[in-house]
């Protein structure tokens, strides 16, 4: 049982006639040997202060110590060794005094609080709520928590770790021996506590774990919410001192879905993007950076703690964790807070899906398999040499589930990519017959996993008003971007999400234009094929990072030509991917063509826009193009009131293989509509008639990717194309348009 709260000093009242320090009842053989090993469940009933008959017994734990005295007014004790760091009396007291503890090591004395003499700091509601995977808050009940307890300041450490034997804290504060620092068992909630009076922010820290076989492993603290720097990997105590100053952007932000509103995403490696860089640095050039080029969000690669740069943060440990590599969580926060109140929104990439095997991590965590499945073979991700997490467990999903809401609570993160979701989904994803088991009904599915991401995504949109959750999801699988309550044909709800990656358009759309022009009439329905289903899901068109990593070349180097030529195709792509029905995403250094592969370790070839470079030019019209893209599809509603909506769309002409060309409507709310229409031949069409809407009489160009700014031969239609009474493409009226070479033409009502 926990001791009774002290008595105020005024109270304190001598038990019996003396002063005298009697001897105490020493330890049972077992009590002692396994709290100096470490192994002990409930310290705090074997230290601090208790009352006994005929006073009050306070033991103490310091190991190295020559001397413990008990001070408390009009009290000055000293405490009898008893060999092995711990010391204890029976004073002649009848109630618990606000005492002090002095630490003499010989050269040097503290005066302290006694950690054993707090009631747990932790309340039985979140206790009960974590048992029950329903703790959405689980960041406040978990992990080091600087606070008042009981008139004491310090910090709070609690961690989860059902199959340990005993807990210590472990840090700088105690030389990294966490003999006189043991933590007690909450029950069996699996939750140990310690709280330590005096402990501030700033403090590094671990978890010394007794095994089940008695061995001992140290562990950073999964609910960190701050870590050293890698490669160093301890915990550190953090206290958000951050004052937010975006509440316009929060306060509008949930106004209108994103489903029907523009959404062009910059994605980026934060620690690459301008290598050297912190947060706050960072927040003085990316958001003028991505505002002067009309995106309106950027999308970051995981900033979750992570060990191996290499890794590009998709192999994190510290869920909770800003990376330290560019500053503390509360620079993280600065910089979002800049960008949200330059108007643009902040998507992260979350990875859910598996963690690494670090044995200083979450891998076998307490000794046995705790936030990966208990099978071998299950949990063995097959492809990235990590671990799958149980998301059958409930504690392990309330740990994501949290970790999602911890994110956009504590960030003003405006949307999460969720990583791997296909190898969340299958029981069989990248296993070999024979090596995996199917669910209760025989099937593929990952049950556990359908009922986590459904369980997260609802708890995000119910909680984070404005939030928007995008699957990176590779496969068929039905209903990702259904809500969680339809069921669909397979017999399952929807998982949630607000948007998922289309990954088949990114794979036909690119396998079409690094094809030679003169080949691609064969593989003209590789273009037209994602319309078929393109509203079977909210989609995303990405090109990300794993487009241009890896052998597969940049944007521009997979286009086939000379130089110009790649450019065109560069530049007439792009056009026909903001026309397209679905969202945008566009990887850094791609908007200005760079021609070398990403590598996370030097990031974007900048120097390619040094006006001292001869082709300075060709990357800074490439650019220019992408800056008129976004400001004329912001301007634009009929590419994005109607995004997910059929009646949005309509084929001009879908059978031009023979000529390369692609032409299309999109239609806005009030029906004004968009040609878009590309020419992926290297010839010039004149006269190329087009079947348009018989309402509008007067079509212009508005953009034109051949425009010469951008580096295009200059080819254009500068004056009004009127609507002739010639029925063409099963319309009763029609333009003649010139196409330029390789390019993308908008037109618009004139």
């Amino acid at each position: 049982m926990p001791a009774p709260a002290p008595a105020p000093a005024s109270r304190v009242q001598p038990a019996g006639g003396g002063s005298e320090v009697r001897r105490a009842e020493p330890l049972s053989a077992q009590d002692r040997g396994r709290l100096l090993a470490g192994a002990h469940h409930d310290p705090h009933a074997l230290l601090g202060a208790h009352p006994v008959p005929g006073g009050l017994l306070l033991r103490t734990l310091r190991p190295h110590a020559e001397s413990v005295t008990v001070m408390a007014p009009g009290l000055r004790v000293p405490l009898r060794s008893e060999g092995d760091g711990l010391f204890a009396g029976v004073l002649p007291l009848r109630e618990i005094p606000d005492y002090r503890l002095r630490v003499d090591y010989g050269d040097t004395a503290l005066t302290e609080r006694d950690p054993y003499r707090f009631l747990p700091a932790v309340g039985e509601l979140d206790l009960h709520l974590f048992r029950e995977g329903r703790h959405e808050e689980l960041w406040r009940a978990l992990g080091a928590r600087v606070m008042t307890h009981q008139g004491a300041t310090g910090t709070r450490f609690t961690v989860w770790a059902p199959n340990a034997q005993g807990v210590r804290v472990v840090g700088n504060f105690n030389y990294w021996d966490g003999t006189g620092s043991p933590m007690r068992s909450l029950g069996s909630s699996g939750v140990w506590e310690l709280f330590l009076p005096g402990l501030g922010e700033g403090e590094l820290y671990k978890f010394e774990i007794t095994r089940p076989d008695g061995t001992r492993t140290v562990r950073a603290d999964p609910m960190a919410r701050r870590t050293e720097c890698p490669p160093a990997t301890a915990s550190v105590v953090h206290d958000s001192h951050y004052t937010w100053r975006d509440e316009a952007w929060m306060a509008r932000r949930g106004e209108r879905p994103v489903h029907t509103s523009p959404f062009s995403v910059y994605e980026l490696h934060l620690p690459s993007w301008r290598p050297g860089l912190t947060y706050r640095q960072l927040a003085a050039q990316l958001p003028g950076y991505v505002k002067d080029l009309g995106f309106t969000h950027v999308e970051f690669m995981p900033v979750a703690e992570h060990p191996f740069g290499g890794s590009w943060g998709y192999q994190v440990t510290g869920f909770y964790a800003p990376t330290a590599r560019m500053g503390t969580p509360d620079d993280f926060k600065f910089l979002v807070d800049a960008l949200h109140r330059a108007g643009i929104g902040v998507l992260m990439d979350w990875v859910p899906a598996h963690f690494p095997r670090d044995d200083w991590a979450l891998a076998e965590f307490d000794g046995r398999p705790l936030y990966e499945p208990g099978d071998p073979n299950r949990a063995a991700h097959p492809d990235w040499g990590t671990l799958e997490f149980d998301y059958g467990r409930t504690e392990v999903r309330n740990f994501l589930v949290a970790n999602a809401v911890y994110w956009c609570e504590e960030f003003h993160i405006d949307g999460l990519r969720v990583d791997a979701v296909a190898s969340m989904l299958y029981l069989d994803y990248s296993r070999e017959d024979g090596s995996w088991t199917p669910n209760a009904h025989g099937g593929r599915e990952n049950l556990d996993a359908v009922a986590f991401l459904q369980e997260m995504n609802a708890t995000v949109y119910r909680r984070c008003p404005g939030v928007v959750t995008i699957a990176e999801e590779s496969t068929a699988w039905d209903g990702v971007t259904r809500a969680t309550h339809h069921v669909g044909p397979g017999g399952f709800g929807g998982l949630g999400f607000g948007l998922k990656w289309n990954m088949g358009w990114m794979h036909d759309s690119l396998g079409y234009v690094e094809k030679e022009p003169v080949h691609r009439k064969y593989h003209h329905g590789e273009m037209t094929f994602s319309m078929i289903y393109a509203y079977s899901e909210n989609y995303v068109l990405p090109i990300s990072h794993d487009e241009v990593v890896h052998g597969k070349r940049a944007l521009v180097s997979k286009m086939p030509g000379d130089w110009w030529q790649q450019r065109a195709n560069h530049r007439a792509y792009l056009g026909f991917m903001w026309a397209h029905p679905g969202k945008q995403l566009l990887f850094m250094g791609q908007e200005f063509a760079q021609g070398a592969e990403w590598a996370e370790r030097h990031g974007p070839d900048w120097w390619l826009l040094d006006p001292s470079y001869e082709a300075e030019p060709d990357h800074r019209g490439v650019r220019d193009l992408v800056r008129e893209l976004n400001r004329r599809y912001a301007a634009t509603p009929a590419l994005w009131e109607r995004d997910t909506d059929p009646e949005g769309f309509s084929w001009i002409d879908a059978d031009a293989g023979e000529d390369n060309v692609f032409a299309f409507l999109r239609f806005a709310d009030d029906g004004r509509p968009l040609i878009a229409v590309s020419n992926f031949s290297p010839v010039v069409r004149h006269g190329y008639r087009l079947g348009v809407p018989g309402d509008v009489r007067v079509w212009r160009e508005v953009v034109n990717t051949d425009d010469p700014r951008y580096g295009g031969s200059g080819v254009a239609n500068p004056e009004p194309l009127k609507a002739e009474p010639v029925a063409w493409h099963g319309r009763r009226t029609s333009i003649p348009v010139v196409l330029p070479p390789l390019a993308t033409l908008w037109l618009a009502p004139a």
